[in-house]
C-alpha cells in the first residue's frame, strides 16, 4: 500500500472531525481547572488567557486549513502536511515526537479518569483499571474507528448535558466578579496561561483523521475552525458564570466548584469522566494513523504499516499504541513527560503555521488553496506556540527541539527518498530570484569579483574522465563562486537529443560530483562544434552578472588541439573571459599539495588572476595551510633587493599571504625552464602567466609553451580575460 493510494472515506465534518476536535479541547481542564484559573486572574484576566490561548489556536486552525484546501490530504493528518511541504527529515522531526505524544496521551488520559473514578469510589484498584481501559479502547480501534466515533458522538451528549446542568444552576444566588487577580492570588499570569493553555491543543485529533473523511479538504477547515469557535464561547461563558457564583478564594480551593453550581451535580461528575475517556478514546484512534503516515514513508519500519486483513484500520499501528500506552501506566508517576508531551504538540503547532507563512511568501505556482490566511497571521500562530512552549516550561521545551532536533538530523543522514516536491525548493527559488534581482541592479565592482568557473571535462565515470579537472574545478569554489562543470557532446542535435544522452550524462556527472561531494553544477549540451559550443557557453551560460568569466581545460599533448586551444584562448579574451590550461603531470599528480609557485614577470592581470586563484585553492580543505612562493628571475644581483621590495608591497597592498622569492641567472645561456626546474623540486602547482600571441605566431607560442611546461609538474597556464583589478580591495 503506497501514500498515494487511500481508501473511501467514511466520515464526515461533524463525526470525522468536529466531534472529535471538540471532546479533546473540552477536556479536564472545563471542569477542574477553569475555575482557578478565574480565581488566580480574575474574570478580566481569565478572559485574556482563554482569548490569547484561542487566537493561538485559531491562527493554526487557520494555517491548517490554509495547506488542507492546497492539497489532498492522505492518511497521517498534520505529519502528512508538514511532509508534504517541507520534506521527509522535517516532517519525520515532528511526526514521531506527535505520535509518541498522542500514545503518551492515551495514557494519561486515562490514568486521569482512574484517580477522578478513586475518589468517588475508593478502594479501586486504579492501575487495574486504567490497564483494562486502554485494552478495551485498543480493540474498540482495532475493530473500526466507525463504532469509536460513533461511542464519541454518544459521550458528545453527556458532555453537552454536563454543561448545560451548570448554566442551569446557581439562578438563586449571585456573586460580584474580582476582575482583576486578587492579592490573594500568590500565581503570577503567565502561570496560569501555562496551566491553562493545554486545553486548546486538541485541533491535531480532528485531522489526524485525514485519510478516512470522505472529503478532507472541505471537512477539516470547516470541523476544525467550527470546533475552535464554539469551545471558546464554552470557556469565556463557563469562566464568566463561575465569577458571578463563587469568591477567589472558592475558586483556587476547589476544584470541582461547578459541581456545586450545577443543577445536577452528577452530571459534572460524568463530565469530567467522559471527557477523559473521550480524550483517551480520540488519541488512541488518531495515534495509529500518525504511526502508519510513518512507516508508509518509511521513516519508521514498514511492519507498523499493516492493517492485518482491515481495508480502512492500521491494526498493526493499533497494537503498537496500545501496547506502548499499557506500558507508560505501568511505569507510573510521569508529571515532567506531560508538560513534555504539550511541548510536542506546541512544536507541531508551531511548525503547521511556520509552514503556511512559508508557502504564502514564498508563492509557489502550486499554491493555491480554496481557504486563504494571511501569512501574518500564520506568523502570529507560530510566535505564540513557541512564546507558549517558553512561558509553560523552558526546560521541557529545550528537550522537545533537540529531540527534534536530533530525529531531523538521524533522519538526514538516512537520506530518506521523497517523490514529490517541498516547499523549501520553492524557498530558495525565491531567495536566488530575490539575489539575482538584486545583483542585476547594482553597479559590478572589482572589489566583489568572484571565480565562476567552466570546467569542460570528459565523460563522467569513464575512462574519458578527467578528474584532475574536476579536482581543481572544486577546489576554486572555495572563493564562494560558482563552479559548473560540462560535458559537451559533439555531433548532431536532433539524433543526440533523440537518443536522451544529454539526459543520461547530466545524470552521470551529477552523481560521479555527489558521490565524490564535489560542490558545483552538472550541465551537459549539445554543439556541432566543440570549440564554438565552448564560445557560446562562456557567452550564455549563467544570468545576472554571474555568467562565467573564467573557462577550464586540459593542455592536450596534441599539436593540432594546442593550435585550437590557443585560438579559443584568443577569442575568449577578446570576450574579456579569461582561461586556464591545466597540464597535469601523470606521475606526480598534485603532489603533497604543499606548495604553489606564481612565477611573476611583472604587474599584470595574469599575476592578478594567479595569486586569487592559487588563495581559493589554499582555502580548500586539501590545500589548506599550502605555501604560496611570487617566483622572479632577474639578471643582476643589485636588483634582488629591489625586486623582492616590489613583491612583497604589491602582496601587503593585496593582503595575500605569500613569500617572495627572486633569483639571479648566473648563466646568460641558461633556460627559463632549467631554471623552473631547479626550483620547484618540492613544487606541487606551478603557475604561468601566458601572453596573447598573434595569429602568425601561434605555432611558435605553442613551441616555446610546450618546453617550459616540460620542465614543470603539473601547471596552469594563465591567460586573464579582465580589464580591471580583481584584487581591488578599495
Amino acid at each position: 500500500m503506497s501514500q498515494n493510494s487511500n481508501p473511501a472515506g467514511r466520515f464526515g465534518t461533524f463525526s470525522g472531525v468536529f466531534v472529535p476536535t471538540v471532546l479533546t479541547i473540552l477536556g479536564i481542564i472545563l471542569f477542574l481547572r477553569t475555575g482557578w484559573v478565574v480565581g488566580n486572574a480574575g474574570i478580566l484576566g481569565a478572559f485574556a488567557i482563554i482569548l490569547l490561548s484561542n487566537a493561538i489556536s485559531l491562527f493554526t486552525a487557520l494555517s491548517l486549513s490554509s495547506i488542507a484546501t492546497n492539497m489532498n490530504v492522505r492518511i497521517g493528518g498534520i505529519y502528512y502536511m508538514i511532509t508534504r511541504t517541507l520534506g521527509l527529515e522535517i516532517g519525520g522531526a515532528i511526526g514521531i515526537p506527535l505520535y509518541l505524544s498522542q500514545t503518551i496521551s492515551v495514557s494519561f488520559y486515562v490514568i486521569g479518569f482512574t484517580e477522578a473514578l478513586v475518589t468517588v469510589v475508593p478502594g479501586l484498584p486504579p492501575k487495574l483499571i486504567a490497564i483494562g481501559i486502554v485494552l478495551l479502547f485498543g480493540g474498540l480501534a482495532y475493530w473500526g474507528a466507525d463504532f469509536a466515533l460513533k461511542l464519541q458522538v454518544i459521550i458528545l451528549g453527556i458532555l453537552a448535558a454536563a454543561i448545560l446542568s451548570f448554566f442551569a444552576g446557581g439562578w438563586g444566588s449571585w456573586s460580584s466578579p474580582t476582575l482583576f487577580s486578587p492579592e490573594t492570588s500568590q500565581v503570577p499570569f503567565w502561570e496560569v496561561f501555562a496551566v491553562f493553555f493545554p486545553a486548546v491543543t486538541g485541533i491535531a485529533v480532528g485531522v489526524s483523521m485525514s485519510g478516512d473523511l470522505k472529503n478532507p479538504a472541505v471537512s477539516i477547515p470547516q470541523g476544525t475552525l467550527w470546533a475552535v469557535g464554539i469551545t471558546c464561547l464554552i470557556y469565556l461563558a463557563t469562566a464568566f458564570w463561575l465569577s458571578l457564583h463563587a469568591k477567589p478564594e472558592a475558586l483556587i480551593a476547589d476544584y470541582l466548584i461547578m459541581e456545586k453550581i450545577a443543577l445536577f451535580p452528577s452530571l459534572i461528575l460524568a463530565g469530567v469522566f467522559v471527557s477523559t475517556l473521550s480524550s483517551a478514546l480520540g488519541s488512541i484512534v488518531a495515534g495509529p494513523r500518525t504511526l502508519q503516515a510513518l512507516a508508509l514513508d518509511n521513516v519508521v519500519p514498514k511492519i507498523f504499516r499493516e492493517q492485518l486483513g482491515s481495508p480502512t484500520e492500521p491494526r498493526m499501528a493499533i497494537i503498537v499504541t496500545t501496547a506502548a500506552a499499557v506500558s507508560v501506566i505501568l511505569i507510573g508517576d510521569l508529571n515532567f513527560v506531560a508538560e513534555l508531551i504539550t511541548m510536542f504538540f506546541l512544536n507541531t503547532y508551531g511548525m503547521i503555521n511556520l509552514t503556511a507563512a512559508v508557502e504564502t511568501l514564498v508563492q509557489n505556482p502550486s499554491f493555491r488553496p480554496t481557504f486563504k490566511t494571511h501569512w501574518s497571521l500564520s506568523l502570529l500562530g507560530a510566535v505564540g506556540c513557541y512564546g507558549a512552549m517558553f512561558l509553560i516550561n523552558p526546560g521541557a521545551t529545550v528537550i522537545a527541539v533537540v529531540v527534534s532536533y536530533g530525529i531531523y538530523l538521524i533522519l538526514k543522514r538516512r537520506a530518506l527518498k521523497q517523490d514529490w516536491d517541498d516547499v523549501l525548493i520553492g524557498l530558495w527559488y525565491r531567495i536566488a530570484r530575490f539575489g539575482l534581482i538584486r545583483l542585476e541592479s547594482v553597479p559590478w565592482r572589482a572589489k566583489n569579483w568572484r571565480p565562476n568557473v567552466a570546467t569542460f571535462a570528459g565523460t563522467a565515470g569513464t575512462s574519458k574522465t578527467r578528474e584532475h579537472l574536476l579536482e581543481l574545478g572544486a577546489w576554486l569554489s572555495s572563493g564562494l563562486g560558482f563552479v559548473s562543470f560540462f560535458h559537451l557532446l559533439v555531433g548532431p542535435i536532433e539524433s543526440l537529443a533523440e537518443r536522451g544522452l544529454r539526459t543520461t550524462s547530466c545524470r552521470q556527472l551529477r552523481r560521479y560530483l555527489d558521490d565524490r561531494r564535489i560542490l558545483g553544477f552538472a550541465e551537459c549540451s549539445i554543439v556541432e562544434d566543440f570549440y564554438q559550443g565552448i564560445i557560446q557557453i562562456m557567452q550564455t551560460h549563467g544570468v545576472a552578472g554571474i555568467e562565467p568569466n573564467t573557462a577550464i581545460l586540459g593542455w592536450s599533448r596534441k599539436p593540432e588541439i594546442q593550435q585550437n586551444h590557443i585560438r579559443l584562448m584568443r577569442n575568449l579574451v577578446s570576450l574579456k573571459k579569461s582561461i586556464l590550461f591545466l597540464k597535469y603531470d601523470e606521475q606526480r599528480g598534485f603532489g603533497r599539495k604543499k606548495r604553489i609557485d606564481i612565477w611573476w614577470r611583472g604587474r599584470d592581470r595574469n599575476v592578478e588572476l594567479m595569486l586569487l586563484m592559487a588563495h581559493f585553492i589554499r582555502k580548500s580543505d586539501p590545500w589548506l595551510g599550502a605555501e604560496i612562493r611570487v617566483l622572479q628571475v632577474i639578471e643582476s644581483q643589485k636588483g634582488v633587493k629591489n625586486a623582492a621590495e616590489v613583491i612583497s608591497a604589491f602582496l601587503k597592498g593585496v593582503r595575500i599571504e605569500a613569500e617572495p622569492v627572486v633569483m639571479v641567472r648566473t648563466d646568460p645561456e641558461q633556460s627559463f625552464g632549467s631554471i623552473v626546474l631547479e626550483t620547484g623540486a618540492d613544487t606541487d602547482l606551478v603557475f604561468f602567466g601566458a601572453r596573447l600571441p598573434q595569429s602568425e605566431e601561434i605555432d611558435d607560442f605553442i613551441y616555446k609553451l610546450n618546453t617550459l611546461l616540460a620542465y614543470s609538474g603539473t601547471a596552469i597556464i594563465v591567460r586573464s580575460g579582465e580589464v580591471e583589478d580583481i584584487l581591488e580591495t578599495d
